[in-house]
């Protein structure tokens, strides 16, 4: 995904420019958030691509 790469790549360049924990703590919070949005939409996509493709449903 090409916005995820953007916001995350943005996302690794503040996080190189913090000095204070917390805040950085919380845009590695974030970095971790996307990155599992990613995957779950990912695995959303194919399982629904997988039911429109199944024979099983094609009589319904």
């Amino acid at each position: 995904m090409e916005n995820d790469a953007w916001i995350l790549n943005q996302l690794q360049e503040t996080y190189d420019m913090l000095d204070d924990y917390n805040q950085r703590t919380l845009i590695k919070a974030a970095i971790g958030m996307i990155q599992e949005q990613s995957k779950r939409t990912e695995q959303m996509e194919g399982q629904i691509e997988g039911t429109i493709w199944s024979p099983k449903n094609w009589g319904e």
